[in-house]
């Protein structure tokens, strides 16, 4: 699952946007062509929908669902869902790692999990292969948009069991 809510509401606006300019544009050229001996025919173009795909049990998926309901929860700036992102982070991170990640934000005084105080605007999660027992993704966020942009690269940790075990700014490889 991929919530990345700001990259949807963009496409579902381009489309609606260009299916609005089809519709108005539609009487326009029927008008037009009613008046011509010639009629020219209406070119629509329309934006293709993203798709994503997952695989259940895959680690790139879960990380990528992980994410993407946790941006979610806590990015609604009209009414953040503190609860559903304590769900998900228990749902998700291993209970040892959750007490070790608590205690890292104590100190930070920042949100563990994204690495920062506020919600990135874009996000990616791309698979990094096998560590010992194992396996790391890559999330790299994108925080800021046009020329403020920052990005930060976080290495996620999942154990065989697919719980999280670790999230750090350098890959464990």
């Amino acid at each position: 699952m991929n919530s990345n809510t700001t990259s949807r509401k963009h496409v579902r606006r381009t489309v609606l946007i260009a299916g609005l300019v089809a519709a108005a544009a539609l009487p326009v050229g029927l008008t037009a062509s009613a008046q011509a001996s010639v009629t020219a025919p209406v070119k629509v173009s329309a934006v293709a929908a993203p798709s994503v795909s997952g695989t259940n049990g895959e680690a790139v998926t879960r990380v990528a669902d992980f994410y993407g309901a946790y941006i979610d929860a806590k990015g609604d700036y009209e009414d953040p869902d503190g609860a559903l992102a304590t769900a998900l982070r228990k749902h998700y991170l291993n209970t040892e790692f959750a007490q070790r990640l608590a205690a890292w934000e104590e100190d930070n005084g920042t949100d563990g999990v994204l690495r920062a105080q506020n919600v990135p605007a874009r996000w990616k999660v791309t698979d990094n292969g096998a560590v010992g027992n194992g396996h790391e993704v890559i999330v790299t966020m994108t925080y800021g948009s046009g020329a403020t942009t920052q990005k930060i690269k976080l290495f996620v940790l999942l154990e065989r069991y697919d719980h999280i075990v670790d999230i750090e700014t350098t890959s464990a490889r």
